[in-house]
């Protein structure tokens, strides 16, 4: 407790001098003053760590001096004394943002139960702040690396948009793996609300019977397992973000009443009649192309069009140049930080074949190969075997029907795009199954005759639901 400071004002000086006597015999340092004038005086010398000060005070009033200390430092936590008779103005002291209140006669051991009660409140304040602070600077624009002119088009945009007083709602679109939850986060830590909630919601791991109560919240009893109230992370959001990733996979029954939120700004929990008002700025992104799943009436037309007020597409790493070498280097230097290890450079080689592979999984897929090589290395230097990677074959055929297939249909050897009709997933999922069937199973040969690394078909084994 050493080193905290206590700031008492009260014109009873008995009570005044024996609070300070008090809480000095338990680590404070206490100062008073016997009008609010004297401790606006002290404040900036003494920077309290707890304020105690009457209601009724000589000159200016407590709750004129609650304004004021709130004013010079909203975190240092006021706490009210008040007689029997003046309960109503301890009460609108605590509207006003007192921490508490107090009664008089005063309990000296309630007084310093709650002043280390409010010191702790404060420290923990401080804590927080710190820690948003730092978050802010490791995931703002500065932490959105590129050089390439696909990737600096898009942070422009996102820059002009973090700098608006009132975001609309951000549609981010681009394949797997590009950025897309990165860039959520720079949109938040570089604007107006970057101290406040950024709730990140994964719509692919919710499914659909829970998602109404995860999102907007329940009341007690409204189903068999609520025994209690609980808020939804929408209402966790209040005054930041919502980051709605993988939109395309809500379920067209909640499509509807989170449209109807973010067009009212209110929200209603399960089991609930009554309305709260919600204010959160919303970004939501996805995989998938959302406009053909509109016309395929797998997704609300209404929706799309609300979110879609902004769309910021990343591009996808094959298309932004030499920044896959720069983005090898940081991860080198993240992976190196993190294992202990001394790898200080990539050979040319290997950096050849990294610009030339189609990196399926994008930025994501390069942390993995990077993280693993830089494992697997024993010098200082990382090469081509370390990288596990398979590079692509130029002019080679695209892979053949399976021979049971019939010789009639269009399958996923019959060009380089889908027949005509034929839905990509579909076709991207055949090819697959037909690798794994002339591979016997082997994941690592089909990762091979597919052109793309292990982990990446498994992403794809997993996304199309495929046991092999």
């Amino acid at each position: 407790m050493s080193g905290s400071t206590v700031l008492i004002v009260d014109d009873e000086h008995t009570l005044a001098r024996s609070a300070k006597a008090f809480l000095a015999d338990h680590g404070y340092e206490a100062e008073v003053a016997s009008t609010g004038e004297k401790a606006l005086e002290l404040l900036p010398s003494l920077q309290p760590d707890v304020v105690f000060a009457d209601v009724r005070l000589p000159g200016m009033s407590g709750l004129d001096l609650l304004k004021r200390i709130r004013e010079f430092d909203p975190v240092i936590p006021v706490i009210v004394l008040t007689a029997y008779g003046s309960i109503e103005g301890a009460v609108e002291a605590v509207k006003l943002g007192a921490f508490d209140y107090v009664k008089k006669p005063v309990d000296l051991e309630e007084l310093r139960l709650l002043a280390d009660r409010a010191r702790e409140n404060r420290l923990l304040k401080q804590e927080l702040s710190y820690y948003r602070r730092r978050a802010t600077r490791d995931v703002g624009f500065e932490g959105m690396l590129g050089d390439s002119p696909a990737i600096r088009a898009v942070l422009e945009r996102a820059r002009q948009i973090a700098a608006l007083d009132e975001i609309p709602p951000v549609l981010l679109t681009g394949e797997t793996g590009t950025g897309k939850g990165l860039l959520a986060r720079a949109l938040h830590a570089s604007g107006a609300r970057s101290m406040k909630p950024f709730i990140e919601i994964n719509c692919t791991a919710l499914p659909a019977t829970l998602m109404e109560a995860e999102l907007f919240g329940y009341e007690r009893g409204a189903f068999t397992d609520a025994k209690e109230s609980k808020p939804g992370l929408v209402e966790a959001g209040e005054g930041g973000f919502l980051f709605l990733d993988e939109i395309g996979d809500v379920d067209l029954s909640v499509q509807g009443k989170l449209l109807r939120a973010i067009e009212e700004r209110a929200v209603r929990r399960v089991g609930s009649v009554r309305e709260r008002k919600i204010d959160v700025r919303i970004i939501a992104a996805t995989n998938r192309d959302l406009e053909r799943e509109v016309r395929q009436e797998r997704f609300r037309k209404d929706l799309y069009f609300r979110l879609a007020v902004i769309v910021l597409d990343v591009p996808p790493l094959r298309e932004r140049g030499t920044d896959v070498l720069l983005l090898s280097e940081h991860f080198l230097r993240v992976f190196n930080a993190k294992y202990g290890k001394a790898v200080r450079d990539i050979s040319a080689p290997a950096r050849d074949l990294m610009r030339s592979y189609p990196w399926p999984g994008n930025v994501r897929e390069l942390s993995h190969v990077i993280e693993r090589a830089v494992l697997w290395s024993r010098g200082p230097t990382l090469d081509v075997e370390h990288l596990a990677l398979t590079r692509p074959v130029d002019g080679a055929p695209p892979p053949r029907a399976h021979p049971d297939a019939d010789a009639g249909t269009a399958g996923p050897g019959a060009g380089a795009l889908p027949p005509a009709g034929v839905d990509l997933g579909q076709w991207e999922k055949s090819i697959i199954e037909q690798a794994l069937r002339e591979a016997g199973g082997n994941q690592t040969k089909a990762a091979q005759r597919l052109g793309i690394s292990r982990d990446t078909l498994r992403y794809r084994l997993k996304k199309f639901g495929l046991q092999s």
